[in-house]
């Protein structure tokens, strides 16, 4: 680590934990139905009440949602693994233990590959486990009292740990959106953050250079990526001011207001032993057939960076706009589409990158409801390419598109070319004789042009165009002025 990136001579330690909630239509351990937003205790089954003489049993799908977790990260999948009970005791656990993995997890190992400023990062894994998830609090719709929920509890979670191995809120959160498209991009989690779908809690530690690593505090329930950014700085500000008044770091954890921008204590950071942990009766150990394993890595899409690098190699893009495009599964077939179409990739890169993010963006939709399809973006950066329009023209073109579509209209690309009046001038003869009207009205320009003053051959290019109304191809104009005055 550099030390720019020291704060205040401390080096900050980050690890992450993240829960998220697998896409199966059922729970864990029981057939109950996942679906948010139910009436409350309205999809809780015998098993996630934790009724006497309830056994659990197994979801295949969550296990599968795992596997292709750990093929997705390039961890070992392991072929033999337990469930244990995990003691505490809270209102919205109705067994009084939850069921998880400790010692043997199904996946282990692996990495997550990001970029911060254009410098790559690669983060280490420890592990992801399987796990049930406990039911929810209500507070806020009570007076004087709480509320249990138990559509929740026994939701199958994956639950997904690091190494420290962050040294930066910019790295943490970098990480925590790599994750978040790997989940959603392979189908395991809706990443519906708002939902609870995909929960980060965040282990931070400061420490001086080359010391061992200082006492953590678990920031939890981080529930975007903004707050992701201001908890962790916030709560690496206040540790080293602790440190710096002579206090000792106490292990606890801790919730981030918003609306303050304030860590808070929660309550003090209990180790594994305070859980006892030990392995569930009622479970036997999951057992993985190397079978399955080959079934579901058929089953695989392609991967982010395995498109990323295809896009490198086959469109010859910037590693920058490759990963850019491969931000989503649906990103980066419109992107591949586009080039097709066009027959120009690096173009069909800085439009989507630019123009159509940007519109995207204002309207607050993803790409894929974009209302101009990608075969016809190419069709437009063929016209751009071939000279019919220019760059800015273009633009025009596109604007128009987007409305056009809004209004339930059907438009051709050509056509709207004809129809806004933006095809530019291609009889080079007229092209000719209007370079020759501007050489003739601007003598003091041809002066300074020919005593090596560049702002004055633009200074006629602007006329020639001017005199065109936009219709001429600026490349060409240049090169006529250039024949034409010797340069």
């Amino acid at each position: 680590m550099s030390a720019s990136k020291l704060i205040h001579g401390y080096e900050v330690v980050i690890g992450f934990e993240t829960h998220a909630q697998l896409s199966t239509h059922s729970k864990i351990f029981s057939r109950s139905p996942t679906r948010f937003g139910a009436e409350p205790n309205t999809q809780a089954s015998p098993v996630d009440l934790a009724l006497p003489g309830t056994l659990p049993v197994m979801n295949a799908g969550a296990v599968e949602r795992a596997i292709r977790f750990g093929l997705a990260i390039g961890a070992h999948i392991a072929p033999r693994s337990i469930f244990a009970r995990k003691n505490y005791f809270y209102p919205d656990l109705p067994k009084g233990y939850q069921i998880s993995q400790y010692e043997i997890p199904v996946v282990q190992g692996g990495t997550i590959e990001f970029y911060v400023e254009g410098e790559k990062k690669v983060v280490q894994l420890e592990r992801a486990h399987l796990e049930e998830d406990a039911g929810k609090s209500l507070h806020e719709d009570f007076v004087g009292m709480s509320g249990i929920d138990l559509n929740r509890a026994g939701t199958p979670l994956l639950e997904i740990v690091t190494k420290p191995d962050m040294r930066s809120s910019d790295e943490a959160v970098a990480y925590a959106k790599e994750l978040h498209k790997i989940v959603t991009w392979i189908g395991i989690c809706d990443g519906n953050m708002q939902e609870g779908s995909f929960r980060c809690d965040a282990n931070v530690s400061v420490r001086k250079p080359g010391q061992p690593f200082g006492t953590r505090r678990e920031i939890k329930n981080l529930n975007s990526f903004k707050f992701m950014k201001e908890a962790i700085d916030f709560e690496v500000r206040w540790q080293i001011e602790q440190i710096e008044d002579g206090l000792a770091i106490q292990q606890a954890t801790v919730l981030f207001d918003p609306d303050t921008g304030e860590t808070r204590a929660m309550r003090t950071k209990e180790d594994a032993a305070d859980y006892r942990y030990f392995p569930d009766p009622d479970l036997p150990p999951l057992v993985i057939a190397p079978q399955w394993v080959e079934r579901v890595r058929g089953e695989m899409p392609e991967l982010p960076r395995l498109m990323a690098a295809r896009f490198v190699a086959d469109y010859g893009l910037p590693e920058y706009d490759a990963t850019t495009l491969t931000q989503s599964k649906a990103t980066g077939a419109y992107f591949e589409e586009a080039a097709k179409a066009s027959g120009q990739p690096k173009l069909a890169s800085n439009w989507i990158m630019g123009e159509v993010s940007r519109r995207l963006n204002a309207a607050g939709i993803g790409i894929e409801a974009s209302p101009i399809p990608a075969a016809t973006l190419g069709k437009l950066l063929q016209r751009i390419a071939d000279g019919t329009v220019s760059n800015n023209a273009a633009r025009q073109v596109f604007e128009a598109m987007w409305a056009w579509d809004k209004l339930g209209g059907q438009f051709d690309v050509d056509d709207l070319i004809d129809g806004l009046g933006l095809r530019q001038m291609n009889d080079s003869s007229a092209l000719e004789a209007i370079v020759d009207e501007v050489i003739a009205a601007n003598p003091a320009n041809v002066e300074q042009i020919r005593a090596g003053k560049d702002k004055a051959f633009n200074a006629l290019v602007g006329q020639a165009m001017k005199a065109s109304k936009g219709k001429a191809n600026p490349q060409q104009v240049g090169d006529l002025l250039r024949r034409k005055l010797g340069l």
